[in-house]
């Protein structure tokens, strides 16, 4: 018999309580693998549209057909690396989290599709806080501070106004998002993932920054409703 539920693993962390667990949803009759972050939801892999469409636009927007070195803020469940590894042109992938439970959960394939990501020579699992390697301006290869990638792609907050941890808000002003850019190669594109809809002052922050700037809408189904849902995927791009 397959059980409703089971906790895969419950750590302590810096910021709260982290939880991965799995379900059997009484409705779709799916199982669901959860990220609980004290008594708030983090994320489901019922819902991984959006994330995987934010490495499919990412990716396309980028001016270099190939190779390209792709950062990935916010490992999460996976979904975003994995889409971002399945573009052939991509020769590197650094992926930051700042919490060592969650790269742990994939190291000992615990999530889904774990074992496809951390077997990947392009791959690398670093440790880090994203917001403040921007901040410091260390960047996102220990080896060679002034890097610069193709696609820096984010999903760690719920969206630019909600914030998991209030540390995060700088990134997302025109200064942080300036800092940020310093990170990009010309051509180079800054995606982010967000549970809400468009931000018009935020994208306004990002035209002021960046060369162009677009929201994307993503609808996904929400079995859990029988309707529609969506999140928004912002695409912005450093001059060629």
């Amino acid at each position: 018999m397959h059980p409703r539920f089971t906790e895969l693993d419950w750590a302590p962390t810096r910021i709260g309580e982290i939880s991965l667990r799995r379900r059997l949803d009484p409705t779709t009759r799916i199982e669901v693998y959860e990220v609980k972050l004290g008594d708030e939801y983090l994320m489901s892999s019922l819902f991984t549209v959006a994330e995987e469409e934010l490495a499919r636009l990412g990716l396309a927007a980028a001016a270099r057909d190939a190779p390209l070195d792709v950062v990935v803020g916010g490992l999460g469940l996976g979904y975003t690396a994995r889409a971002a590894l399945a573009d052939d042109r991509v020769a590197s992938l650094i992926v930051v989290e700042a919490l060592a439970p969650v790269i742990d959960w994939h190291r000992r394939d615990l999530v889904p599709g774990a074992h496809a990501l951390t077997s990947d020579p392009r791959t690398t699992l670093l440790e880090g806080d994203f917001f403040a390697l921007v901040r410091e301006g260390t960047g996102f290869d220990p080896a060679d501070p002034d890097r610069r990638f193709d696609a820096v792609l984010v999903d760690i907050d719920h969206s630019p106004v909600n914030v998991l941890n209030p540390a995060h808000a700088d990134l997302y002003t025109p200064a942080g998002l300036r800092r940020l850019g310093r990170f990009l190669r010309p051509g180079g594109v800054f995606g982010l993932w967000s549970d809400d809809p468009p931000d018009k002052a935020f994208l306004g922050s990002l035209r002021e920054i960046f060369a162009a700037a677009t929201a994307e809408v993503v609808p996904l189904a929400n079995p859990l409703t029988g309707g529609t849902s969506a999140n928004t995927v912002y695409i912005a791009t450093v001059a060629d």
